[in-house]
Parts: structure tokens; sequence; C-alpha cells
């Protein structure tokens, strides 16, 4: 009878259980309206020919097609840059990230908070401040301080249109980026190295490491492989969701399309040509890309068991 009891119990959920999904409510629901719910109807809409105001009519895979066959505008220049972009940006972003907060965990508590300040403040400044600050200094006459300090030194003898010239856009924008990518993931990072146990580096230095590069190799990463997932999964949804730089800078199109990222051409026909259901066909790609890539970061930065 005391077993078919306890049986009993356990197939009841108990009042802490109940507690548990009364917390989890809200961030379920969420989850749900602002989430799912709109991955689900994009996901809908790229199947239709949608102008926002008449009715979808159902296409079927066309929209795909026509993105792969008949866009050359997306094969030619969007995809090259965003994968340009998220390389440098995402990956290198990444490792520039644990470098600096691997510089910073090895400096006291003072100066470590006064340089963690700022570097992460450049990812807190919003969109209108990052075109005033940027667009001042690469504007294209004698006045924009880039022009004043290269003609200052005599590198060059007329100002240069740094954000019209489709050569130097693009790299431009990806400065940029770089400057504003120690966001939550180089805390993240930051956090789990101030974290590591110090008898681990004892136990190690007693099995044969002897300096610093191999504590990072074979202690302090495989001790922090959670901040690390976190911070690759936040830097690869950054730098593929990151369009707000190039369109503050030089609008959407860019110039010769120079610097179109996915997310300005997903702006360019779904909020200026009003194709949305192209737009939400061309969001499901990069949707998939993001998660190819988090998918990738889980399999090199997971736990195993």
């Amino acid at each position: 009878m005391n077993v078919m009891r306890m049986i009993e119990r356990r197939k009841k959920p108990g009042r802490n259980q109940k507690s548990g999904y009364l917390f989890v409510l809200p961030y379920a629901l969420l989850f749900v309206i602002f989430i799912l719910t709109p991955v689900v109807i994009a996901i809908g809409l790229s199947f239709t020919g949608f102008n926002a105001i008449e009715r979808p009519r159902w296409v079927g895979f066309l929209n795909y097609i026509n993105l792969i066959t008949s866009d050359d505008t997306f094969m030619k220049f969007v995809l090259p840059n965003t994968v340009k972009y998220a390389l440098i940006v995402g990956v290198g972003g990444y490792v520039l990230s644990f470098l600096l907060a691997w510089g910073l965990a090895n400096l006291t508590k003072g100066p470590r908070t006064v340089f963690a300040l700022i570097l992460y403040s450049p990812s807190m400044t919003t969109g209108v401040a990052m075109a005033v600050l940027w667009k001042i200094m690469f504007t294209g006459d004698q006045t924009g301080y880039f022009n004043s300090w290269l003609m200052s030194i005599g590198a060059i003898n007329e100002p240069v249109q740094w954000l019209v010239n489709t050569k130097f856009l693009l790299p431009i924008v990806i400065i940029i980026g770089l400057w504003s990518s120690m966001g939550v993931g180089f805390l993240s990072i930051l956090a789990g190295l101030l974290n590591v146990d110090e008898a681990l580096y004892e136990a190690a230095a007693i099995d044969g490491v002897r300096n610093r590069f191999q504590e990072m190799i074979y202690v302090t990463i495989p001790s922090m492989k959670p901040q690390m997932l976190f911070a690759a999964v936040m830097q690869i949804v950054g730098a593929f969701q990151n369009g707000m730089i190039s369109t503050l800078l030089a609008g959407n199109p860019t110039p010769g399309y120079a610097a179109q990222l996915i997310v300005n051409h997903i702006e360019d026909y779904g909020f200026i040509r009003y194709e949305m259901g192209y737009a939400a066909a061309v969001s499901v790609v990069l949707l998939l890309i993001v998660q190819i890539f988090s998918s990738l970061s889980g399999k090199l930065f997971g736990e195993k068991d």
C-alpha cells in the first residue's frame, strides 16, 4: 500500500512542480508570442506573394527559387558581404573578446572594472549616436576627422568620400562592428575566467603545465565551456543580424550594394519594396544560417555528457 501511494504521489504534480510551472509561465508566454509566433508566421509568408495590402497568395517555393536563381544582388553582393562580415566580426570579434577578457582577468579589481566598462560601453551605444560619431569621423570633406588627419600627415592630397566609395564602405562597417562587438558575450567570458577554480591551475602545474598558454588550453577553456558557448551564440547572432550600421552610414540600399548585408536585403524588400513574402523567405534563410552556426558552436563548446 505504501509503495502504491508513493507511485501515485509521483504521478501527480506536487506543490513544487506547480510553483515551477507558474514561474516559467511568463517566460513561456513571451517566448510563444514574440519569438515562436513570428517565426511560424514568417515561414508561412515565405511561401506566399504578399504586398502588405492584398491578401497573401500561395506561390509555393517560388520565393526560394527566385532567391537562388534570379536574385543577382543576393548572390553577388549580399551573401559574400555577409560571409565576410560574419567571419571577421563574428569569429574575429569572438577571439578578440576572449583575449581582451583574458588580459583583464590578470589585472587587479579596480583597473579591470574600468577597462571592462570602457570596452563594453560601445555595445550600449544607440544607433543614432553611432551614426553621428562615425559620420563625423568619415565625413567626405576636409572637415572629417579621418580626412583631416590623413591630409595633415601628407597621406592624401584631397578628401576621400569614405561612405560613398564602394572600396572602403564594407571595411568601415566591419571596423565599427568590431568596435561595438564587446557586448554581453565579452562579459560572460570575463565572468567565466574570474570564476575558474585556482586549485585546477595548481593541479595542472603538478601535471606538467609550464606556461600561461598551456594553462589557457588545458585548464581555462575546458573549465568555462558554458560561458564560451553563450558568448559564441551571442556573437554569431549579433554578427548576422547587425545591418543597422550600414543603413545609418550609407542608407538602404548602400551605394553599389558594397555593404549590403542579409538584414539590409530583408529590410529593402520588406519595408521599401513591400514584397513581404520574398522578404520572409530571405529571413527564413538567415534563420537557418544562424541555426547552423549555433549548432556548430554547441558541438564545439557544449558538454558531451
